[in-house]
């Protein structure tokens, strides 16, 4: 990949976190709920992934 590409992947990714933040800030609920969310997802993640 060369590294234009990677560098705005990685500007895409940063930008689209603060989106999210944001739009889930303006519709009122706590961002800890947000951030449970995310934990509670990656917890899904890790359990649908396993390789053992």
């Amino acid at each position: 990949m060369p590294l234009p590409h990677f560098l705005m992947l990685i500007v895409f990714v940063i930008v689209m976190a603060g989106v999210t933040i944001w739009a889930f800030a303006m519709s009122g609920m706590p961002i800890a709920t947000l951030g449970l969310m995310v934990l509670i997802a990656a917890g899904v993640m890790r359990l649908m992934a396993r390789v053992e």
